[in-house]
C-alpha cells in the first residue's frame, strides 16, 4: 500500500479493526460450536439429566440430534 493511499485510507482503519474483530471471534465461536469434544461432553450431560430425571427422552432425543447434525455439518464441510 503507497504513502496516499495508506493517508487516504486512514480514517476506515477503525472499520477494518472491527470487521477483522468480527472475523475472528465467528471463527472462534464456530470452532466451539463444531469441536467433536465439546460436543461429547454435552451428550454425557444430556445422558446424564435424562438418568437424573432433569430431562425427559423425548427432549434428550432432540437435543442429541441437533448435536450429531453440528457434528456431521462440520465433517462435512471439512471433507470428511
Amino acid at each position: 500500500m503507497g504513502l496516499f493511499t495508506g493517508l487516504v485510507t486512514l480514517p476506515l482503519a477503525p472499520v477494518r479493526g472491527v470487521v477483522w474483530l468480527a472475523d475472528v471471534l465467528k471463527e472462534q465461536a464456530e470452532a466451539q460450536l463444531y469441536d467433536p469434544g465439546k460436543i461429547a461432553a454435552e451428550m454425557q450431560e444430556i445422558a446424564d439429566a435424562v438418568a437424573s430425571g432433569e430431562m425427559s427422552d423425548e427432549e434428550a432425543a432432540e437435543r442429541e440430534e441437533e448435536l450429531i447434525g453440528r457434528l456431521t455439518r462440520n465433517q462435512r464441510s471439512q471433507g470428511g
